[in-house]
């Protein structure tokens, strides 16, 4: 019964931290709500197959390691375990995922901040909430969509993540790409999108076309932060998301390659003070980007 509750209690708080505290049977009875906590709970606390090595790929294991986990539910077992950067000392939680693992719609951020880092779930804070109503406003309800960062550790002071950080994190994303194999991977701010794409490219230059994750369709736009911070850059990114939109529902005519974007700054919004970046070529990213 404990493993019961605590399920129950985790589900919960995460909904508390969304900003729905209340919960609706819809004609469920109680037995058949515990039916199905108890359920999640057991899954959840299912031994992992042979052959993945938790805690030795959590401390030590190697980027190949990582990338051959089988499943999503190992894959945040060694998440939640990690020891492989000095992030694990200084973290409340490790912020996996939010969404279903069959998706269509795949969202990238770049960390957790301390909203995140409390509860365990990304984009739940201003920006969150800002990401949510861009999704809607496209016809995707967060609820259907998978919702991941580069980093699973809040960097102390919300700093930008280090080098040997983001060596030893990203592959966690990448695998959770393979995993979800979405119709379409939306990338939250430069960060995000030059890891996936394995490029320096400003956001400016990126932005206004379709790129490709190892066969998958990806869409660059604002992070929600950089929206809090530049209104004026919301309808570009709310243009972004339509073309996601587009392409979930198979139309690409939109996606372009070099397309303007109506409404862009004329400069590169990660520096305001330099012109924004040529328009140059399709960009392929992978694993080994």
């Amino acid at each position: 019964m404990t493993a019961t509750r605590d399920a129950l209690r985790s589900y919960l708080r995460g909904r508390e931290a969304l900003g729905v505290p209340e919960v609706f049977l819809s004609g469920a009875s109680r037995d058949d709500v515990l039916d199905a906590v108890r359920g999640a709970a057991s899954h959840v606390q299912d031994p992992a197959p042979a052959g993945t090595d938790v805690g030795r790929i959590a401390r030590e294991g190697s980027r190949e390691d990582i990338l051959g986990i089988s499943d999503m539910e190992n894959l945040r077992r060694v998440a939640e375990a990690c020891s492989r950067c000095g992030l694990h000392s200084t973290r409340t939680k490790v912020v996996f995922a939010d969404g279903p693992a069959e998706a269509r719609v795949l969202c990238v951020g770049e960390a957790p901040g301390a909203n995140e880092d409390r509860t365990g779930l990304p984009f739940v804070g201003r920006a969150g909430k800002l990401l949510d109503r861009l999704l809607l406003s496209v016809g995707f309800s967060r609820s259907e969509v998978f919702i991941c960062n580069v980093l699973k550790c809040r960097p102390p002071g919300n700093r930008n993540p280090l080098p040997d950080e983001i060596e030893a994190c990203s592959p966690f994303m990448l695998r959770q790409v393979e995993l979800v194999r979405p119709a379409v991977i939306v990338a939250l701010g430069t960060f995000a999108a030059q890891t996936l794409l394995g490029t320096r490219d400003s956001l400016r230059h990126l932005r206004g076309r379709t790129h490709l994750y190892e066969g998958y369709p990806l869409v660059v736009t604002y992070h929600p932060a950089a929206l809090l911070r530049n209104a004026g850059w919301t309808r570009p990114s709310w243009r972004d998301l339509q073309l996601a939109r587009r392409i979930v529902d198979g139309d690409h005519g939109g996606s372009t390659l070099g397309e303007q974007v109506e409404g862009e700054p004329a400069t590169n919004p990660d520096n305001p003070g330099s012109p924004a970046g040529s328009q140059g070529q399709l960009t392929l990213g992978g694993r080994d980007g």
